[in-house]
């Protein structure tokens, strides 16, 4: 079975080349902007690699010579910067996934899976879980939100104009993974923040709205939805997220620090304020997402695809501040540098 991952060296395709690398029987491509060096480590050794930049429309020539012969397309880039310039995000969040599906049907692939996201969900409960039913509007105050409900339409038209590709679709919580800390310190942090504090110093509050309450999954277990889907062909929607829930007491735990309710407008405003000002990488929408996107149920991948997490909710973000306290690196990686700290 030939299996291409298109971004391949991200924080999730890292863990999708790590379950799908001993697979028996399974060879992989890699996409990606710019190819792993020569003798790098694993997962990356294993891997027939293809530099292509999905955001450019004359990447469907390229990305149709290397789907040739592929049994299934997992499609994962994703630009999360510079959010204070849309276009280019979208370039390659929408546009990419558009390049990425006319190539699918130019090779004759018959599998496309892709990366959606809770993000797609529009506002819905934080008491009860919704199923892949639950309208995917997105939230018109995020670009992540509304790119991926874009995307999600995207999909649907595919669905509709080319029912001889299987198409799926995981629709996974944030994804936590202590490798890529230095990856998510840049995106959401951005340099003017101290981070070497995070999880050593405890802290004397943690002042977070009370509708914070996510839901998250471990790389390494979304990479097990994903290698199942491809290996059991499966289709549709599936909703990714491991338990516990995470609320704000999780939070202040992990950090250390008391929880203190507050109020979601000033802490959306200071988020702006700082974003504003480019001392702050993370955008107000994602505090939007974090308060508004509903609770998922995961039966379905649970009971489909026979998927079960490992990795516990809070253990996840836990790791997670300790690869961003010791700006964690993945070894290898050209997207994600070589490894620092621990």
């Amino acid at each position: 079975m030939r299996v291409v991952i298109v971004g391949a060296t991200g924080n999730v395709g890292t863990a999708v080349l790590r379950r799908l690398r001993d697979e028996e029987g399974v060879d992989l491509v890699g996409v990606v902007r710019q190819v792993p060096p020569p003798g790098a480590p694993a997962p990356y050794d294993r891997v027939a690699w293809h530099g292509v930049d999905v955001a450019q429309p004359s990447s469907v020539a390229a990305l149709t010579a290397a789907f040739a012969g592929a049994d299934a397309v997992i499609h994962l880039p994703w630009l999360l910067q510079p959010n204070h310039d849309e276009r280019v995000m979208a370039a390659t969040n929408i546009d990419g996934l558009k390049h990425v599906l006319a190539a699918v049907v130019a090779a004759g692939v018959p599998q496309a899976v892709v990366v959606s996201s809770v993000g797609a969900y529009s506002p819905g409960p934080k008491r009860r879980r919704v199923d892949e039913s639950w309208p995917t509007g997105g939230l018109h105050s995020s670009h992540y939100a509304r790119h991926k409900a874009v995307n999600e339409r995207i999909l649907d038209r595919f669905e509709t104009d080319h029912p001889e590709v299987v198409v799926a679709r995981l629709r996974p919580g944030l994804v936590m993974q202590g490798v890529v800390g230095d990856e998510l310190r840049s995106l959401f942090m951005g340099p003017f923040i101290p981070v070497r504090w995070l999880g050593r110093v405890p802290l004397p509050i943690v002042p977070i709205p009370v509708r914070t309450v996510s839901q998250v999954v471990h790389a390494d277990d979304l990479a097990d939805a994903f290698a199942r889907v491809v290996l059991r062909r499966a289709s549709g929607a599936f909703n990714i997220a491991t338990e516990p829930v995470i609320g704000p007491q999780d939070v202040a735990s992990v950090l250390g620090g008391r929880w203190l309710p507050v109020r979601i407008a000033p802490i959306r405003g200071l988020v702006w304020l700082l974003w504003h000002l480019r001392l702050l990488a993370a955008d107000p929408g994602w505090i939007d997402i974090a308060t508004s996107v509903p609770l998922m149920s995961t039966d379905r991948a649970r009971e489909e695809l026979g998927w079960v997490p490992r990795k516990d909710g809070v253990e996840a973000v836990a790791e997670a501040v300790r690869g961003v306290s010791d700006r964690t690196r993945s070894a290898g990686s050209p997207h994600l540098g070589r490894t620092r700290g621990r």
